[in-house]
């Protein structure tokens, strides 16, 4: 999936896009299920970038009806409820904690809020917002004792970086070619057609010709167009950094809580791979290499102190079992804060010659009617292309019946009693139905090869390498999965050995 063949230099496609974040591979994606011949390049991993370091949320953004961006709320939240039908097993409900501070919104406020919210919703599948007296529910024992009230939303999760590679795995089975780790290095253009250059990561190089080009480079969409393509805009964007903390999960039940700041923003605590708590997220001005965003002690101290003032908890930095940090690329509408600043995207087309589009901006939650938007606007390049789809299609291992995930995980365990309940909901949170391409007919754990731990076999490195395409241990470890908070180090060594092995085999059968 990889892998520069000489055979095909010069290669013509119609549509090159430049990005494996959720914006390229969605688009990706779309093109090639409406019948157009599509090659991506990702100069890193699938979601290696802003797409794996998000707060993980399927949500409308209460918070941007406060900036009157109610078409972008609407949109968000009509996503919210498509997706949750499409990919059951990585995305899936949660109800949010809001607790009231009467110095930083009155109650009315919240209720209207949370009024115009439901609304704007069209709510098929999720409960509606109500307010619940903090001392006498379950939702309120963790709170301070100063919390009185709160109100309680629907929102949904999503395992982002999961996310990312299902889409690259489905434009791949519907025709798409992907090369990781691959590079755009230059890019000539004349009337009819893109000439560019690719490099792999062993240096190896071709030409390919493309009758258009996506710029979904994310945090470098302005730096490809100005010093790859060579192409004048307007257009600009402000990159934020955003920096989470996990540590020891912080309560019990299955609920999140959302706390405002008197500095404008707004901090999650989410449950998190079952026993940890995901803190987050900061929003700060950033200037540099996004691939050297890390997390700052000052940001880990705001963190902390938001949750610890609002949940009885003692916490402090040396609880910090992980953090990550990613850079945004917003779409600069010149506001002043970055909190402030638009998660809505621009689509920005260049026909001076042939065509390139670029992404400006956007959130996780758009990615799809983004990637439909985008097609649409290249539609006239493309005049025999297949119409819209992706609106009534299920993500790979989405298929399940009734979207009832518990229902699958039940399923699962009853198929592979070996696994136990951790592991059956480990996997069918993770792959769906597709769990079952790599269980197979396995009667034992002993069928599934060598253990690394935590349910992880040599079957599943397997899938995940041949399938989904991890070259790397920290592909495996971090964004196929989330292993890397679970295993020990010495599993972790054995899991890139056993990767390592693997890579040798498949070298020599070449």
């Amino acid at each position: 999936m990889a892998t520069l063949r000489t055979g095909e230099r010069g290669q013509i496609y119609d549509l090159l896009v430049v990005g494996g974040g959720v914006n390229g591979c969605g688009i990706a994606r779309d093109a090639a299920g409406r019948g157009l011949k599509v090659l991506l390049v990702e100069a890193d991993d699938l979601a290696s970038a802003t797409s794996s370091a998000s707060t993980k949320l399927i949500h409308g953004g209460l918070r941007y009806l406060e900036f009157l961006e109610f078409r972008l709320v609407r949109e968000a939240l009509q996503e919210r409820e498509l997706l949750l039908s499409q990919a059951p097993h990585i995305i899936w409900p949660l109800r949010f904690v809001l607790p009231h501070d009467p110095n930083i919104r009155s109650a009315l406020l919240v209720r209207i809020g949370l009024f115009i919210y439901d609304r704007l919703a069209g709510r098929r599948r999720l409960p509606p917002s109500s307010m619940i007296d903090v001392a006498r529910h379950d939702f309120g024992e963790p709170l301070q004792k100063w919390v009185r009230r709160a109100f309680v939303y629907s929102d949904c999760w999503v395992d982002d970086s999961r996310l990312v590679s299902l889409l690259a795995l489905d434009a791949r089975e519907r025709g798409a070619q992907i090369l990781l780790r691959t590079a755009l290095v230059s890019a000539e253009r004349s009337r009819e057609r893109w000439l560019a250059t690719l490099r792999a990561s062993d240096g190896s190089t071709r030409t390919v010709q493309a009758r258009a080009i996506v710029n979904a480079t994310g945090p470098w969409v302005a730096d490809v167009l100005a010093n790859t393509l060579k192409v004048a805009t307007r257009s600009r964007i402000r990159l934020v950094k955003g920096s989470h903390i996990i540590v020891d999960r912080l309560h019990d039940g299955e609920q999140a809580y959302v706390f405002q700041n008197s500095d404008g923003r707004i901090v999650f605590v989410i449950p998190y791979e079952e026993r940890f708590s995901l803190i987050g997220t900061t929003d700060e001005p950033f200037h540099g290499d996004p691939r050297s965003a890390a997390i700052s002690r000052a940001e880990v101290e705001y963190l902390i102190a938001s949750a610890a003032r609002h949940l009885r908890v003692s916490l402090g930095p040396a609880d910090v079992r992980h953090s990550y940090s990613g850079v945004r690329p917003l779409f600069d509408d010149g506001k002043a804060a970055p909190s402030r600043v638009t998660r809505d995207y621009v689509l920005e087309l260049d026909q001076t010659a042939a065509p390139v589009l670029s992404v400006f901006g956007g959130k996780i939650t758009t990615f799809r009617r983004l990637a439909e938007q985008a097609l649409d606007e290249l539609s006239p390049v493309f005049p025999d292309m297949r119409s819209a789809w992706t609106a009534r299609a299920t993500l790979p291992g989405g298929d399940l019946p009734g979207c009832d995930i518990a229902a699958f995980e039940t399923r699962l365990q009853a198929d592979y009693p070996f696994l136990g309940p951790a592991v059956a909901r480990r996997l069918a949170r993770s792959y769906g139905s597709r769990a079952h391409d790599f269980l197979g007919r396995a009667k034992c754990v002993e069928d599934l090869g060598e253990q690394f731990g935590h349910g992880f076999s040599a079957a599943e490195l397997a899938y995940l390498r041949d399938i989904e395409a991890a070259q790397r241990v920290e592909d495996i470890l971090w964004r196929r999965s989330k292993l890397g908070l679970h295993l020990e180090a010495s599993a972790q060594a054995r899991v890139a050995h056993a990767l390592n092995r693997a890579d040798e085999l498949s070298s020599r059968d070449d």
